[in-house]
């Protein structure tokens, strides 16, 4: 439940229903049992946020749900629960992009004021994408991965190395320690794409190298922290150097990061350096930390802008769609 003001969000109330727990003990989501835990979850999770808004179904203008790209049969289980919703409340709906809705994220209680034009890097498990947002708030994709997203070669790389799911936020913490411990790293991974002219990223043949360096070398596990830590310097260094040169394309007066991925901290101290010393006069803003993961408040306050140029739809017309384009 989310209320707009210019190009500030509010939240009302947020509820989220995680399945990290369900999903740990197979080492990753599996597509079946996160649909079926959707199904138990979502209509008490709509209940606890009406509650906790202290509002009713007939304060509500608008349901906003996601129509994709993501998990197919999970998006089927929002999209039914809001086309039931709309028939039965009698509201409008609007479909929202699950990547643009990480967009918004970033206009959720903004630590600064968001001035546009904005390039916006989106960095979770399942995209990797660069933006350009325009002066009248119009979104385009202008870069993406060609094949495994940031944090799918986050998530894979923390397996192979034995970390547990999710594997991020694992990664992150064993390459804290060994940057705790001052040395330099031995260990050299390939930055991808980082010397090509376009904007797009790759991150399967770092995974791969990952593997192979892992299997030469037979102590790796006593090494793990500076494997971590490398691994991890690899992936931000691509990041970091797609977004600046996004950034020298397209000039803006706005660096927006968002998704899953921007929760990490060595990422985003990484990247304000970066824009402290090449674009000093850039914005850098990125959503809170607990609107970085999938949250329906990033979805809620998408439809808000949206608003301004898209129209609502009835129940009927609702359609799951798997598309990355922003339309």
């Amino acid at each position: 439940m989310v209320e707009k003001t210019g190009r500030r969000i509010s939240v009302r109330s947020s509820v989220i229903a995680s399945q990290i727990e369900v999903h740990r003990k197979y080492g990753g989501v599996v597509p079946e049992v996160a649909a079926r835990e959707h199904v138990l979850a979502i209509l008490p999770v709509i209940n606890e946020a009406l509650e906790t808004a202290g509002i009713s179904s007939k304060d509500i203008d608008l349901i906003a749900v996601t129509k994709g790209p993501g998990l197919i049969t999970s998006l089927i289980a929002g999209m039914e629960t809001a086309r039931a919703l709309a028939f039965a409340w009698k509201k409008p709906v609007m479909e929202i992009n699950h990547v643009e809705a990480h967009i918004y994220s970033n206009f959720i209680e903004p630590q600064h004021p968001i001035l546009l034009p904005a390039i916006i890097l989106t960095v979770s498990g399942g995209h990797t994408g660069l933006f350009l947002m325009d002066k009248a708030g119009r979104t385009k994709l202008i870069g993406e991965t060609l094949d495994d997203a940031a944090g799918e070669a986050y998530d894979k790389g923390a397996k192979m190395m034995g970390l547990p799911y999710p594997g991020g936020p694992q990664l992150a913490k064993e390459a804290e320690k060994f940057k705790k411990t001052g040395k330099t790293s031995q260990l050299v991974f390939p930055r991808p794409m980082l010397k090509d002219s376009s904007l797009n990223f790759s991150f399967s043949g770092l995974k791969t190298a990952l593997l192979y360096q892992l299997k030469q070398d037979k102590d790796w596990k006593k090494r793990r922290p500076e494997y971590c830590f490398s691994y991890q310097e690899a992936i931000i260094d691509v990041l970091i150097g797609k977004a600046t040169k996004a950034l020298k394309k397209h000039p803006a007066k706005t660096m927006m990061l968002s998704g899953g991925v921007s929760a990490n901290q060595e990422l985003k101290s990484k990247m304000a350096l970066s824009l402290a010393e090449s674009f000093p006069g850039v914005n850098f803003i990125f959503p809170p930390l607990k609107y970085t993961t999938d949250n329906a408040a990033m979805i809620a306050a998408a439809a808000s802008f949206k608003l301004k140029t898209g129209k609502p739809l009835t129940f009927e017309r609702l359609r799951v769609s798997p598309s990355l384009q922003l339309k």
